[in-house]
């Protein structure tokens, strides 16, 4: 064997340059790699959902959240497989800051650049619901109606806002989100309350207070049926007039949660200043939200003689000027 030919410098040249052009290979192959796995990587993590993608949840924005605090909640909640590649994209579409405050349902899986899109377009996903509140209900009426229709609805912050607002959250039919805030709702309530009273002629003009009017048609809600509230709305303000107890037993909901025909002797000792029959004049506030026909009511009573009323088994309300008259009627028309 010719060792001399196998080391001469031509043979150790070739050697050296296969060697090398077979590293410009690997080194290019290795780029190649590492170039088209951060172009899949990129991919799935725009397109493909999260593996720990859970649906049928509600993510809430709140107003003021930075773009960090955003992608950390969507990542917590596996909604999202990278934080830098939801935020690097969010910056470039230059939603960084307007991201769209609220409550987004996620019904269905989607990849990053679907869920940056409906962040930064405000694609919130929730078909509004229908909520219809009678006129006189009161705010805990309310409460128990709205526990079941709204998702995520708190009863008790519900109750610790509306209360103080009792009479003057406007009974309506409202369209809202299926998770709006207690706080918000009974803003929403307010205003239409608001808009409502600014409509009816001479309210402030009618020489008693909003307070009294409304006191008043919460009272007539519970008390009469819509044609005998203006005759009723006489014979109570007459009552007050002459310092008469109101004696009416729509109040003692506020009292001990009974009705009319619940009510023992016994019932209309209670210490309560709702209790009408012990406390003269109106109550404290409203006990109930009216509607228009008994704030027009409590606004233009029916002036007549009668002083007593009573509203029959058969629904009849029935009307008397004399307390002995008062009582033939209960005799004929309450006795069982």
């Amino acid at each position: 064997m010719n060792f001399k030919n196998i080391f001469s410098k031509d043979s150790v040249g070739s050697s050296f340059l296969f060697f090398k052009e077979n590293k410009k290979d690997i080194i290019s192959q290795f780029i190649m790699v590492v170039v088209l796995a951060f172009i899949i990587n990129l991919f799935v993590g725009l397109f493909i959902s999260s593996p720990n993608f859970q649906t049928q949840q509600i993510i809430t924005i709140n107003s003021g959240d930075s773009l960090q605090k955003i992608t950390n909640q969507l990542y917590d909640s596996g909604l999202i497989r990278s934080k830098f590649i939801f935020r690097s994209y969010t910056i470039l579409r230059g939603g960084e800051n307007k991201v769209k405050a609220g409550d987004y349902f996620v019904s269905r899986k989607q990849g990053t650049i679907f869920l940056s899109e409906r962040f930064i377009n405000g694609t919130f996903d929730l078909d509004d619901v229908r909520i219809t509140i009678p006129e006189g209900w009161n705010v805990y009426q309310i409460a128990d109606y709205l526990e079941k229709t709204l998702v995520r609805f708190n009863r008790n912050n519900f109750l610790d806002i509306a209360e103080k607002y009792e009479g003057y959250l406007f009974p309506d039919t409202y369209f809202v989100s299926p998770t709006i805030r207690e706080k918000d709702l009974v803003e929403i309530m307010k205003r239409n309350f608001d808009l409502k009273i600014s409509k009816i002629e001479g309210i402030e003009d009618d020489g008693r207070t909003l307070q009294e009017i409304i006191t008043m048609a919460s009272i007539l809600e519970g008390e009469a049926k819509p044609k005998d509230r203006p005759l009723i709305a006489g014979i109570l303000w007459k009552r007050i007039s002459i310092n008469m107890p109101l004696q009416v037993d729509t109040a003692f909901i506020y009292v001990n949660g009974k009705t009319t025909f619940d009510l023992t002797l016994e019932d209309l000792k209670i210490d309560s200043p709702y209790n009408t029959y012990r406390y003269k004049g109106l109550p404290p506030t409203p006990i109930s939200n009216p509607g228009i026909n008994s704030i027009i009511a409590a606004m233009n009573p029916e002036k007549t003689n009668y002083l007593y009323f009573l509203t029959g088994h058969d629904g009849v309300m029935y009307y008397a000027q004399t307390f002995d008259e008062h009582k033939k009627n209960k005799a004929l028309y309450l006795s069982s």
